[in-house]
């Protein structure tokens, strides 16, 4: 098998919302209401809502740029491929990456909706993330049927809610929502709390997977301000193991056994050790803790309702044995600077391989994991055999992914920038 057979889906790219993201599916009455795209003095652009100013980081949108472009500075559409805004232009991408399916999370809004929250008024609120929510489902997804898995943002000033629009969003065929991976720096309830029992039950109800993404509860992983922007970097998706530490203690996985939650860009390395870890953890502790999961072991339970996914990490694939295949996806992180676009075929074929993995752990990890969690069937609009790397970029023909500079030179940030740089970038979001 070479990466021209892989069939890849993605369970973790992001879009940078257009400016009309509200004008078609946000009653009259709240229009006046709804986030403004326009223009700063400084020629950048910045969306307005209530008392946040939010401006596209550079490195949220640098695909198709020189690795010395990158920077924390805000940035315009203009400066970025249009796949990262224009659904159309996206799928060109997709398809010169030889992508078959992509689950798009949100910028604007936070990845877990917290923005709109800043209305004061549930009706508000509510609107606006119906409204984002539809737009997403309908007009995003849904142009290009076959091609995306619907992602929905919850109300997480409400878990009665958020519980509703799971329900709403299953009916339209969304199986997914985002939630943040601590809800509590966000000053709502934490994972823990019975508060959020009417989202979970929904959740499971629905076969609905809840995606805890990397910083989605607004907070940073500082060390100290001025350490330099490197740590952060490095550290940002090994922090998803504190959300996997509450996730497998927590009641909620003995109370809703059914329940399903992906640690979204956390990467797969560090689960054996942790696995491990908390393994030794009952064996040594339970007695006094009062932990019980229920006749399974933290292990079994922990791999029962949690996916796992990854974008690049050759070390983790190749203790794939100790996690099993089946919970385990691939994703592309379109367009933020992590992304392997539009060399994700060649180096996770290369990553596969040295893992020496056989047939069904590769068609696990590439596709058939994605669609089984997300209840996900691309073939029912693409055949498999029109669905495969080379067939989609033979699609792509003349469809230019050249590295080229955009916009106005090289962004800012680079040597010398710290973490309170980046805080300071992104204040608002």
């Amino acid at each position: 098998m070479t990466e021209d057979d892989l069939i890849l889906v993605s369970v973790d790219d992001h879009v940078v919302e257009p400016p009309d993201v509200f004008e078609k599916h946000l009653p009259a009455k709240f229009q006046e209401f709804a986030p403004k795209l326009k223009e700063r003095d400084d020629g950048t652009l910045a969306w307005y809502y209530y008392e946040h100013e939010i401006t596209n980081v550079g490195l949220n949108a640098v695909a198709g740029r020189p690795k010395e472009e990158y920077g924390i500075e805000p940035t315009r559409l203009d400066e970025m491929r249009k796949g990262c805004w224009d659904v159309d232009e996206r799928i060109k991408d997709m398809d010169a990456g030889g992508v078959l399916g992509s689950l798009c999370f949100p910028s604007m809004p936070g990845f877990a909706g917290r923005v709109f929250a800043s209305a004061n008024d549930d009706a508000i609120a509510t609107a606006m993330v119906q409204a984002y929510n539809d737009w997403h489902v309908l007009d995003w997804c849904g142009k290009h049927p076959g091609r995306f898995i619907p992602l929905g943002l919850p109300m997480i000033w409400s878990a009665e809610g958020t519980a509703r629009e799971v329900h709403r969003l299953a009916d339209m065929g969304c199986h997914a929502i985002t939630f943040p991976e601590n809800p509590a720096p966000l000053g709502q309830p934490s994972l823990h709390d019975p508060y959020w029992d009417p989202f979970w039950r929904a959740a499971e109800e629905r076969g609905t997977v809840i995606c805890m993404h990397i910083g989605s509860s607004s907070q940073l992983a500082m060390t100290t301000p001025d350490a330099p922007i490197d740590v952060l970097i490095t550290l940002q998706p090994m922090n998803i193991v504190q959300a996997a530490a509450d996730i497998v203690w927590s009641r909620v996985l003995k109370e809703f056994p059914d329940i399903k939650i992906a640690l979204s860009e956390g990467g797969i390395g560090w689960v054996p050790y942790f696995l491990d870890r908390i393994e030794r953890t009952y064996d040594m502790h339970h007695h006094w803790t009062g932990q019980d999961l229920g006749g399974l072991t933290p292990k079994e339970r922990f791999l029962k309702n949690v996916l796992l996914c990854f974008i690049s990490d050759p070390v983790g694939l190749r203790l794939v044995d100790e996690i099993g295949s089946k919970n385990i996806a691939w994703e592309m992180d379109y367009p933020h600077s992590d992304s392997s676009w539009p060399d994700g075929p060649e180096s996770l074929h290369r990553d596969l391989t040295a893992a020496s993995l056989g047939a069904d752990d590769i068609a696990n990890i590439t596709h058939r994991t994605a669609m089984r969690w997300f209840q996900y069937d691309p073939f029912q609009h693409i055949p498999a055999e029109q669905a495969t790397v080379a067939a989609l970029r033979a699609r792509a023909q003349g469809h230019d992914i050249s590295i080229r500079s955009m916009g106005r030179g090289a962004m800012s940030g680079g040597a010398g920038a710290n973490i309170a740089d980046l805080a300071a970038s992104a204040k608002g979001r």
